[in-house]
């Protein structure tokens, strides 16, 4: 693949061309010449798009698509390209499909999936058999054919012992052990924030407390055993402060936010949206304040869009019954323009790799092609049409984004939107 970007603005710290606008030549795959100006002189595809940006290719941690099993909801292939029209250069796969991806054959049949596509498809395998959190999986073997991290994707493991043992074996393959911060037996059947909406809404309440003391059971585990560990999607101030104080213990903890959880509270449901019923719920606007203050001071370590595609069937129901879930790709990056500048977000887009063993590369001459493309001024109001997933499931549908991606280069394809 050879092409020339005209005019772009290159949005990468660790580039000799940080904030400089520039031309950016790529020859097979690789980029091969950055200067102010570069003649076309062997008419390769030329991308000249305004107000064009050029950053390092984004990750997302928590993607969700469905197949297999789950086709109604969304395919591996169109998933794939959802993310690469939405800027992200890879992703990492949760393994709750039908069945989950608890072996060697399942991680292998993934990956054989999303082979020659632009966007990376790093599997994540279920930390027990069939995320059921009876016994572990087989670890090892799915690490071996690629799994990048142990996750049973929103199912909390409510046994210490397993979650001991977990962080205990797979420190010896130096494996990365996920954990859904959700003490069930407080949480019990609650599926909204527990707070004075719930009450006036006579929605049954899901409170803090139960993330919390989980966080901090999982905290304490891992201060005993050692290892890796990841808490994905925090919600709440107390967790902010409780992973704050572990890492000031150097526990090797890292943690992410689902955007939607930085934005929205749980103002939203007055209207009964399912759309906005999401896992961990929607919180309150002090939990949102302590969670951007977390990703200012480095506790939080990345966002998520936490895409979970929900077909209608699944969604458009009474409150009670909905699934869980919003998808979030194509929403990401003016979603968090709202709330950070240009330079914060392509960050956090960013700052997620190597934890889960994402090559990182950087804007220079010789480098691979590794780069998203994007307009960060363009405000618009996000509706259906901005959606290429398979379901239509959105949090943000109707709200005002700032931030408009054209697509990526990567893998020596090019992905426009």
């Amino acid at each position: 693949m050879n092409a020339l970007i005209k005019s772009a603005t290159i949005v990468d710290s660790k580039s000799d061309f940080h904030n400089e606008t520039v031309d950016i030549l790529i020859e097979k795959g690789r980029i091969s010449k950055i200067s102010k100006r570069i003649s076309n002189s062997n008419n390769y595809q030329e991308l000249a798009l305004d107000n064009l940006h050029v950053s390092k290719g984004w990750f997302d941690s928590s993607v969700s698509f469905g197949e297999p099993g789950y086709e109604e909801r969304e395919t591996i292939d169109n998933g794939l390209k959802t993310a690469a029209e939405s800027g992200f250069t890879a992703i990492a796969l949760n393994a709750n499909s039908n069945p989950v991806i608890d072996c060697y054959a399942d991680i292998t049949f993934v990956k054989s999936k999303a082979q020659n596509k632009a966007t990376s498809l790093y599997p994540i395998g279920a930390l027990t058999m069939a995320s059921e959190s009876e016994d572990l999986a087989e670890l090892y073997d799915m690490q071996n054919a690629g799994a990048v991290a142990f996750y049973d994707y929103q199912k909390p493991v409510s046994n210490p012992n397993l979650m001991k043992i977990a962080l205990q074996y797979a420190s010896n393959f130096n494996g990365l052990v996920c954990s859904f911060p959700q003490e069930s037996k407080i949480s019990g059947l609650g599926i909204v924030n527990e707070n004075i909406n719930s009450t006036r809404l006579g929605l049954k309440g899901n409170p803090s407390l139960a993330e919390e003391l989980h966080v901090s059971r999982d905290l304490f585990l891992l201060e005993y055993t050692g290892g890796k560990l990841h808490i994905p999607t925090i919600s709440t101030e107390k967790s902010v402060a409780l992973i704050r104080a572990a890492k000031a213990q150097k526990l090797d903890v890292t943690c992410s936010v689902a955007i939607h959880n930085l934005i929205l509270t749980d103002d939203r449901l007055n209207d009964f949206d399912t759309r906005y019923k999401v896992l961990p719920p929607l919180r309150t606007q002090k939990d949102c304040n302590a969670l951007i203050e977390g990703l200012k001071d480095g506790t939080i370590d990345m966002v998520t869009t936490d895409h979970n595609p929900i077909d209608i069937e699944d969604k458009k129901l009474e409150f009670d019954h909905a699934k869980y879930g919003t998808i979030g790709l194509e929403s990401a990056f003016g979603a968090l323009q709202t709330v950070f500048t240009t330079k914060k977000a392509i960050s956090l887009l960013t700052q997620g790799k190597a934890r889960f063993g994402v090559l990182q590369n950087t804007i220079s001459e010789g480098e691979t092609a590794d780069l998203t493309l994007f307009n960060p001024e363009s405000t618009y109001q996000f509706v259906k049409s901005d959606i290429t997933s398979r379901s239509k499931n959105s949090a943000f549908l109707g709200m005002t984004l700032k931030g408009k991606t054209y697509g990526i280069i990567a893998n020596n394809k090019i992905v426009l939107k």
